[in-house]
């Protein structure tokens, strides 16, 4: 998610719930027998050739214990979360992959453990690193971002003066929907999505952080614009509330952002994130709850934002990134996303304020993570949980003669 601010850097370095079903799509619970930590090149093999008329080819390139997200370091190298509560280095020219110490103790369990992973902007002359992670404590577990100086010597690492800069507030009961999705835009300001944690009501409390996309400082303080500061506490760390379990967040070239969660039975969204917007959960959605008691539409209550894309059957998204690589031109601009439940690749195409799906690509298995590399191909997780082996994918396209 940092690939806008890091790409001059990397390029030279690299040149040599919806279906959670509140459990359907996103709790996984024990990793895999076979999902053993990568520490060995493994054997690459293209796993899905393009012979069903996807313009891709897809690289198996390495298993991870449960991985949830990746980003890319200015050197190729790229860090790799397992929930379970191991942040790796991974070497894609090798094959091999090392654990980096100092990675703070994880509530790991349902949708719990370590989360994102994101490089700040300025990362090549401070070396910091922001994690997101479940943490345990008094009334149960939260949602945290910390952030700490990674050191790397060799094929070593650790992280070295780490700390807390936000939790969610309060700590619940409960293993699902922490969310803890980060990002930094192009001036430096980072922004945190925070899920409401399977309790409905945070989502429109303003003295929680449950629920709501958050803005703040690089180091975890309130900016004096935002739209709720006045109100202080954790109030005045939003910017929009109203969301469920939101698990990705990308900012198109225009500036704006663009945030999925996924929605109650049938509903996933996708919206526009605009100033202090309230987007409506629980008091409406486009799906139903669990034990079929009906929610309002948003068109019952124009008050509340309404989504810019909606899935009915859902998707079940995680991972989210707006493509401006070189590799694929005809996805420039587009927003891809996984699919959990639907097993897929979904691409969407903006048009200013507005987005549809245009195409959906089958991968056979739960995609977690897609990250752009600085080359322009394109990486995805696979989902850890229900049998999976919590494989890397290297997306490259087809017909080009590369050999993955």
């Amino acid at each position: 998610m940092t690939r806008h601010l890091l790409a001059a850097a990397c390029i030279a370095a690299l040149a040599a719930c919806s279906a959670d079903t509140s459990a359907r799509a996103d709790a996984a619970t024990s990793p895999a027998a076979d999902a053993a930590p990568a520490t060995t090149a493994p054997a690459r093999t293209v796993a899905l050739p393009a012979a069903d008329g996807r313009p891709f080819v897809t690289e198996d390139v390495a298993r991870f214990n449960e991985p949830w997200a990746m980003t890319f370091l200015p050197d190729g190298r790229l860090l790799v979360t397992e929930k379970p509560g191991a942040l790796k280095l991974f070497d894609p020219a090798s094959g091999r992959s090392n654990q980096i110490a100092g990675v703070p103790e994880v509530a790991y369990g349902g949708q719990g453990g370590l989360g994102d992973v994101v490089l700040h902007p300025g990362f090549a002359d401070n070396g910091l690193v922001y994690l997101s992670y479940a943490e345990a404590g008094d009334g149960g577990a939260g949602g945290v971002v910390a952030r700490a100086r990674l050191q790397i010597d060799g094929d070593a690492g650790q992280l070295q003066d780490l700390a807390v800069i936000w939790r969610q507030v309060p700590k619940v009961s409960g293993q699902g929907h922490y969310a803890h999705r980060i990002a930094f835009d192009r001036d430096g300001m980072l922004w945190i999505t925070s899920g409401e944690r399977q309790k409905f009501d945070p989502s429109q409390d303003m003295a929680s952080n449950l629920g709501k996309v958050i803005r703040l400082h690089d180091d975890g303080s309130v900016p004096a614009d935002n739209p709720f500061v006045e109100q202080g506490g954790v109030a005045a760390q939003v910017w929009s509330l109203g969301h469920r379990n939101p698990l990705g967040l990308a900012f198109d070239a225009d500036g704006r952002l663009w945030v999925h969660e996924m929605g109650p039975k049938n509903g996933d969204e996708l919206n526009l994130i605009e100033r202090g917007a309230n987007y409506g959960y629980p008091i409406v959605s486009e799906g139903e709850h669990y034990d079929g008691r009906p929610i309002p539409d948003h068109a019952t209550r124009p008050e509340f934002h309404t989504p810019a894309v909606v899935w009915t059957p859902v998707i079940s998204p995680a991972g989210f990134v707006i493509y401006d690589g070189e590799r694929f031109p005809d996805w420039r601009g587009s927003g891809l996303i996984g699919g959990l439940s639907s097993q897929a690749l979904v691409r969407v195409a903006f048009d200013g304020d507005t987005a549809r799906e245009v195409e959906r690509y089958p991968m056979q298995t739960r995609i977690r993570e897609v990250e752009q590399a600085p080359d322009g191909a394109l990486w995805l997780l696979e989902d850890g949980g229900r049998g999976a082996s919590g494989r890397m994918f290297r997306l490259v396209p087809a017909g080009s003669g590369e050999q993955p």
